[in-house]
């Protein structure tokens, strides 16, 4: 592929009899940004000159994930029982602890939980399924036996999401985009099961060690576009694949921020968009705030900017924060057409 469309988000108020939705949501745009691999330009367009295939993939509302409608940003909430992520590590690794911070999480605002058993920080080790398994199931079933959210397991091993689904899980979260464990997309399919493909390049031990891209935009458009024809190849409709470009897994401070600038370019893939950029180090690189759990604001920040670019899904740590920066925002865009 040589040309690529990325929409420009509006949310205006009044929206031009001529503007498209942007993903069936609030957000619209008459112009799009023509990126083109063979010179690196980027020319800014009319609605007009976009191919139609684009523009329906981009403009079309979004389907509920699991039970979710997608019209509105969502919040899903970081629920690490490992005692080595990043930020939370062995915080909640009890099923007692871990309920207690679920609990909090849904009286902030959260919409859905994400668990995982496994870090997948830069540097870490790849954990054996078993261990896994024993951190989460507990967890997965004191949260489901409390709240009714869904609930997200961030693995890539199709024996733990097996063990998480039966456990009361609902949406397989792959970091590895459905690369690391060729039986998972396969189960996810017969099983009718949701899932979220990142993107990341290397294995999580080494994948901060000199990450390079021909254009890191365009190349992590390509492996979302591939990996959804793939798991659509195995019967996963694509109205129920989320996309994440995997902001800090094999990339660069200046990748990152790519990304994030261009994340509007991932609703050509007709997909909800998530943005998991809660805490993580290219904030620190930026600020120079180095504990993880002072990097709220930073977090919050990204999280507005996602939000302009009509992004479905915030992946966060911070939930009652995000959650008052999220209703402040919608109030803003919808001014006087605001009612409390």
């Amino acid at each position: 592929m040589n040309e690529y469309y990325r929409p420009l988000v509006r949310f205006d108020i009044p929206r031009p009899s001529n503007a498209l939705a942007v993903a069936g949501g609030s957000g619209w745009f008459t112009h799009a940004v023509l990126h083109r691999r063979d010179d690196d330009s980027q020319t800014i367009i009319h609605i007009d000159d976009v191919p139609a295939e684009w523009l329906a993939n981009i403009s079309a509302p979004r389907s509920s994930i699991a039970g979710i409608s997608m019209d509105q940003p969502r919040l899903m909430g970081i629920l690490n029982v490992t005692p080595d992520s990043f930020s939370d590590g062995g915080l909640h690794t009890s099923p007692a602890r871990a309920l207690q911070r679920a609990s909090q999480m849904v009286a902030d605002g959260a919409d859905l939980f994400d668990i995982g058993g496994e870090s997948t920080r830069p540097g870490a080790e790849a954990v054996p399924a078993e261990a896994e398994i024993a951190r989460i199931e507990p967890v997965i079933r004191a949260v489901r036996h409390e709240h009714p959210l869904p609930i997200s397991v961030d693995t890539r091993k199709s024996s733990v999401a097996e063990a998480a689904v039966h456990a009361g899980a609902s949406i397989i979260n792959d970091v590895s985009g459905f690369t690391y464990d060729r039986m998972l997309g396969r189960y996810c399919a017969d099983q009718n099961l949701p899932v979220c493909i990142m993107h990341a390049q290397g294995e999580p031990h080494a994948m901060q060690i000199d990450p390079s891209y021909d254009c890191v935009l365009l190349d992590v458009f390509d492996f979302l576009n591939a990996q959804i024809s793939m798991l659509a190849e195995l019967g996963i409709s694509r109205d129920q694949i989320i996309v994440d470009p995997g902001i800090g897994f094999g990339k660069s401070l200046q990748h990152n921020l790519a990304l994030i600038n261009g994340i509007s370019l991932f609703h050509a893939l007709g997909c909800p968009i998530l943005l998991g950029a809660s805490r993580k180090g290219f904030i620190r690189k930026i600020t120079g705030v180095v504990p993880a759990s002072a990097r709220m604001p930073g977090s919050v920040a990204t999280a507005l900017f996602a939000l302009n670019q009509g992004v479905q899904i915030l992946r966060v740590h911070d939930v009652a924060e995000t959650a008052q920066a999220v209703d402040v925002w919608k109030a803003i865009w919808k001014g006087e057409h605001f009612d409390t």
